[in-house]
């Protein structure tokens, strides 16, 4: 893709996160993508490599209350929530919101936590509300949740359920910056953290306002039905036990929109899906016991998959 095409607001935002962020475009990109499609991101990387320095520098860029839940054991869903607390002068119960109640939220090392607690999070993201003692209280647009988990670690940790992770829009890793950008990293590092500083580019309007115009992104029917191949062949795979739903094909239809728009068109192209197939899909098969100990990955298997369909050839601007 042509950077230069790039939307003007979506970039300066881009190039806001890059000052923080180094080597990480690709990620800060996906992250843009998740959030003005309005989805959520999983996040699977190890201690240490920038994820909470990614989603600080998102919500600084775009004027967002950024809010922090570190995920254990002993964690309430009213530690996420909040609680009504009676107030005895005022002789009524009060809310108190808790750090869902937040535009963006970073979910740290979810599966640390107990599905009860994971659930309450999940409600927010799911129906964009939560429900303490029977009121239900809205969740202010935008909301967008990175949540993160340690590949390496599963011992005290809850695995989300396939249904659970279903409701993330993406799934990435950050990886390792390459040599050059990790000596970058420490040269910065000598100085004031650079985040301290970081100017916004985007108010939350402004974002409201892209997020709508996203939905009026073309999809042509080829396109549509393209994604409906990708996702009916991870479902057809040897390899595979359950492949990716239709909740699967919609959100790649999402991004999809979302990455187009971010480009500057308002129309999606074969590109745009076979680029995202992977971080919409992969989380949401599950291989066959085979499979795993032959060592193919998910991301393999929606690589061969892309592979095999045919791509549209139709004209696809409308």
């Amino acid at each position: 893709m042509d950077r230069n095409q790039m939307h003007p607001a979506i970039e300066r935002v881009l190039g806001n996160i890059e000052k923080v962020m180094i080597g990480k475009r690709d990620v800060a990109e996906l992250s843009l993508v998740a959030l003005l499609a309005e989805g959520h991101v999983l996040l699977e990387d190890v201690p240490g490599v920038g994820k909470t320095m990614m989603v600080r520098a998102l919500a600084k860029s775009v004027g967002a209350a950024f809010k922090r839940i570190q995920f254990t054991p002993d964690l309430l869903p009213s530690d996420v929530t909040g609680v009504s607390i009676y107030n005895p002068k005022e002789m009524e119960f009060q809310f108190r919101p808790g750090p869902i109640m937040g535009n963006i939220i970073l979910a740290d090392e979810i599966n640390r936590t107990s599905p009860k607690t994971q659930s309450a999070l999940l409600e927010g993201m799911e129906e964009s509300s939560v429900t303490i003692d029977g009121v239900t209280h809205r969740l202010e647009r935008p909301f967008f949740v990175m949540a993160t988990q340690n590949p390496i670690e599963y011992e005290g940790t809850y695995p989300l359920p396939e249904a659970q992770l279903d409701r993330f829009l993406l799934k990435m890793k950050m990886g390792y910056p390459e040599i050059a950008d990790e000596m970058e990293v420490l040269n910065r590092a000598q100085r004031i953290p650079p985040i301290e500083d970081l100017e916004t580019v985007m108010d939350l309007a402004e974002l409201r306002s892209l997020q709508t115009e996203i939905k009026e992104v073309h999809v042509d029917q080829t396109i549509k039905r393209y994604i409906v191949e990708i996702a009916g062949g991870t479902r057809n795979h040897s390899s595979v036990y359950l492949g990716a739903s239709p909740r699967g094909s919609i959100a790649l239809m999402k991004a999809a929109q979302a990455y187009a728009f971010m480009y500057g068109r308002d129309y999606v192209l074969p590109d745009d899906i076979q680029y995202l197939a992977p971080a919409v899909f992969v989380h949401r098969i599950i291989l066959r016991s085979e499979a795993k100990f032959e060592g193919i990955t998910a991301e393999e298997v929606v690589e061969r998959v892309i592979a095999r369909v045919s791509v549209p050839v139709q004209r696809l601007v409308k």
